[in-house]
């Protein structure tokens, strides 16, 4: 195992922010875990959990362990002539996980294509695009219980899935550290276009026959297209969760706002895009010094190079505010606040 002390996390969050570890360690094995959590030195240090870094925000440096998570493996566990079991390490990156899927014909994951981040981050939240979450592929996970050393099974009902949310972010936060994920895949897929641009995409690109690597390129251009680089410019993607309204409530700012987007959840619930709502708010392209709102994307808050995570932050609350009191809406922050 890796460690180094006094070490900055720029490289390591995709917003870019300079912010310093008291020891950084790279995690490969369970006996590293063991070795932060059970019987090494940093056993009374604080300790964090760091993956691809692109659902975070540091708000402030971190003075115990950061442990990046780079637990890798990719192999197939069992298949039939319908569908495959795979197993991947939770460290290893999720869209490169996406492109050997669909490199090999199985099918489930290729509307995720271009998510940031790692494997094992992919459940803790539920990850979801185009009109697909994660729990649809999901078939279970193990997991490092800190408390026990244990290594613990985890099926889809224990995970308790639910929109960008599970048991990790909720009772069983910093319980337990995923280390690897099994998904299962078809051999014989079908596909998800109804959702957003992807079937006016596959227009444009000229598609005739649907292919799992074609949806998988659309999705990835219009992510591209919609979506700042991290390269480019810090950020995390999407900073808020689609709120989730009551018709009702819905219909009442139908009236006030005609041009309204919604995504119908229920009889009695709606999702209404939280860019839109930002957008309309007149929070897109906001700049305040080295940070702000993406000037194409609402959804997206930004680090233009040299911006604090604390700073990001109040921005966030700034924008929560604007839009509890436009639109009676309640936004809650899809990034993890450090």
């Amino acid at each position: 195992m890796i460690v180094q002390s006094n070490v900055s996390l720029k490289p390591y969050n995709t917003f870019g922010l300079d912010e310093n570890a008291g020891f950084l360690a790279i995690v490969d094995s369970l006996e590293d875990l063991d070795e932060i959590y059970q019987t090494g030195r940093f056993r009374s240090q604080k300790k964090m959990i760091l993956g691809g870094g692109s659902n975070v925000l540091f708000t402030r440096g971190f003075t115990g362990v950061v442990a990046k998570n780079e637990i890798r493996g990719l192999h197939i566990q069992n298949e039939t002539e319908e569908e495959v079991l795979v197993s991947v390490g939770a460290g290893e990156n999720w869209h490169q996980f996406v492109l050997w899927c669909v490199e090999r014909g199985f099918g489930g994951v290729e509307n995720l294509s271009l998510i940031p981040g790692t494997v094992g981050a992919a459940p803790m939240q539920n990850i979801g695009a185009y009109g697909v979450e994660l729990k649809e592929v999901f078939h279970s996970l193990e997991a490092y219980e800190i408390k026990s050393g244990k290594n613990v099974s985890f099926f889809k009902e224990d995970c308790k899935f639910d929109y960008r949310y599970s048991i990790f972010k909720g009772e069983l936060r910093d319980e337990f550290v995923i280390t690897k994920v099994f998904f299962k895949l078809s051999k014989k897929p079908t596909f998800n276009i109804s959702y957003g641009a992807i079937k006016d995409t596959l227009e444009k690109m000229g598609v005739g026959e649907l292919t799992l690597k074609n949806v998988s390129q659309a999705v990835i251009n219009i992510r591209q297209s919609k979506l700042p680089d991290p390269i480019e410019i810090g950020n995390a993607g999407s900073f808020f969760k689609n709120p989730i309204i009551e018709k009702l409530h819905f219909e009442a700012l139908e009236a006030q706002f005609e041009d309204i987007k919604v995504y119908p959840i229920d009889d009695e619930t709606v999702k209404v895009p939280a860019g839109w709502l930002i957008e309309k708010a007149g929070w897109k392209g906001y700049k305040d010094g080295e940070i702000g709102v993406h000037s194409e994307q609402a959804l997206v808050l930004v680090n233009h190079g040299n911006g604090r995570g604390k700073d990001i932050f109040k921005l966030s609350n700034e924008i929560k505010k604007s839009i509890q009191s436009k639109f009676g809406i309640e936004l809650e922050r899809e990034v993890n606040i450090i």
